[in-house]
């Protein structure tokens, strides 16, 4: 059974960071898209960012560009963000994703990790 576990999440100031973990298990994840997500309270779920199976190409939402850094582990099948400089609107719950695209087709999502940053 594939099982996507993020970790990391928490309570940090405006203009700190937090690294995100997500941890897979149930299959081989080398050649899988892996993204996060994230939905804040009465806001549509939004891609934050995502690493791309083969060639490790990243991308991210205007949002977060230049304050986030998406990275993997392949031998520890773990995905990371690392988020710098939060913002008070980067609060949300942030999940883990694995599929063949990181936004047209996702198979797996994780329970999610609450990030609630303080102004």
């Amino acid at each position: 059974q594939v099982q996507l576990v993020e970790s990391g999440g928490g309570l940090v100031q405006a203009g700190g960071s937090l690294r995100l973990s997500c941890a897979a298990s149930g299959r081989t994840f080398t050649n899988v898209d892996m993204g996060w997500y994230r939905q804040a309270p009465g806001k549509e779920r939004e891609l934050v960012s995502c690493i791309t199976g083969r060639a490790g190409t990243t991308t991210y939402a205007d949002s977060v560009k230049g304050r986030f850094t998406v990275s993997r582990d392949l031998a520890k099948s773990t995905v990371f963000l690392q988020m710098n400089s939060v913002k008070a609107e980067d609060t949300a719950i942030y999940s883990c994703t694995a599929g063949d695209d990181c936004s047209r087709k996702v198979d797996y999502w994780g329970q999610g990790t609450q990030v609630t940053v303080s102004s």
